[in-house]
Order: structure tokens, then C-alpha cells, then sequence
């Protein structure tokens, strides 16, 4: 009995994307000044400057003595905040836009990944599959030869 084998496999796919690199080179300016704004809003030394100035701001408007820029209830604070989250908001979500769509492209890339990797294990399992008929063949020749 002549022993077949599967056919070697051949990897034939696109290698693996690198995500990361893939957005990197699509990024426009926009998206890329969005990523740094959202990076900036988003950090401990954010918050911590922010809650000085702000801090600063009541402090000289309550202990001045002559001239008061905005005086409590702090309207022009108020009106500097909300400016400011105006503007932070879309931006932040333009950034989450860009988020999403890293997202989407991971699961697409891992989604090929799998496809892949079934593959190949498939193949493998065949492979293992011809071995198996081929030990048990050889082992029964030996047992025919022993038995002579």
C-alpha cells in the first residue's frame, strides 16, 4: 500500500497588517491635532494646571482690593469654561471617531487573522490525519512481518 501525504501547505495570504501603522498613514492633520488635544484634555497635568489657574482666578478676584476683572459669581470664569467645553467636546469626539474606526480595523485585521489560522490548523489536522493512517500501516506491516 503506497502511503499519501497532503500537498505541503502554502502560504499564500497577505502578511498581518500593523494597525497602528495603517492609521498613522491615513491620518490627516485633523485627526492627528485631535489625537494630541485628546491626549492633553486627558491627563493628570491637565486637570492639575487647570484647577490653578482656576483656583488662582478666584483667589486675586475675592482678595482684590481695587479692581475686580470678574467679580463673584465669576461670570467671565463661567463664560471661559463653557467656551472652552464648546470647543473640547467635538474635538474630543473626533478623536473617539478615530478611536472607533482603529476599532473596527483591529477586529477586521484579527477576523483575517482567525480565517488564517483555521486554515492552517485544518491543514495541520489533515496532515496529522495522513500520519496516523500512515503509523498504523507501518505498524501493521510490522506486525505481518513479526508474525512470519
Amino acid at each position: 500500500m503506497k502511503i499519501k501525504f497532503p500537498e505541503p501547505f502554502k502560504h499564500d495570504h497577505p502578511p498581518v497588517l500593523d494597525v497602528n501603522k495603517v492609521l498613522e498613514e491615513r491620518a490627516t492633520l485633523g485627526q492627528r491635532a485631535a489625537d494630541k488635544f485628546s491626549k492633553t484634555l486627558g491627563s493628570w497635568k491637565f486637570i492639575i494646571i487647570q484647577s490653578i489657574i482656576l483656583g488662582a482666578w478666584v483667589v486675586l478676584n475675592l482678595l482684590a482690593w481695587i479692581k475686580h476683572w470678574d467679580p463673584y459669581p465669576f461670570i467671565l470664569m463661567n463664560l471661559v469654561l463653557s467656551l472652552q467645553a464648546a470647543y473640547a467636546a467635538p474635538i474630543l469626539m473626533m478623536s473617539q471617531n478615530r478611536q472607533d474606526e482603529r476599532d473596527r480595523l483591529e477586529a477586521h485585521n484579527d477576523f483575517l487573522i482567525n480565517q488564517k489560522a483555521e486554515l492552517e490548523i485544518r491543514t495541520i489536522l489533515d496532515h496529522l490525519e495522513a500520519q496516523n493512517k500512515a503509523l498504523q500501516e507501518i505498524q501493521r506491516l510490522l506486525e505481518e512481518k513479526q508474525n512470519q
